[in-house]
């Protein structure tokens, strides 16, 4: 199955937090994981803000980060997908940071991946619905 993962499930490959098995379980799956370059940044910003909060040690999130050009996933580059992204952000009215990935998701004729429940309660109701299932669904089958 060709997947686009975001920063929210490729955080849970490297924290165990809510889902992380559902995550861990997706990365060893045999699918055909891809993301944009974005997903590195975000990864790191949310490693960032773990280590602020206390959650992670300091050393542990830049050891985390490092582990990045080992994921299990296809990276490809944001500008390939970012003219696509703005016009679906624009027309949905949201951040464009989500939507790099189901800009991708819908070049590569995949489905993306994300544990944001918000993200995809923004989408479900539109026309780019169908192409986003929550790690929660997927790990159950739903995906």
């Amino acid at each position: 199955m060709r997947l686009v993962v975001d920063a929210s499930v490729s955080v849970k490959w490297l924290v165990a937090e809510e889902d992380f098995e559902a995550a861990r379980e997706l990365a060893t799956g045999g699918h055909d994981l891809h993301a944009p370059r974005l997903m590195a940044a975000e990864l790191a910003n949310a490693l960032w803000s773990k280590a602020r909060r206390g959650q992670i040690e300091h050393d542990e999130a830049g050891a985390m980060m490092a582990s990045v050009p080992r994921m299990p996933v296809q990276w490809h580059a944001d500008e390939t997908v970012g003219a696509d992204a703005i016009r679906i952000a624009l027309a949905l009215d949201r951040p464009i940071y989500d939507f790099m990935y189901l800009a991708l998701a819908h070049r590569i004729g995949a489905t993306v991946v994300t544990a944001d429940r918000r993200f995809a309660n923004a989408v479900a109701p539109t026309a780019h619905g169908g192409a986003v299932v929550t790690l929660a669904e997927y790990a159950s089958g739903g995906g």
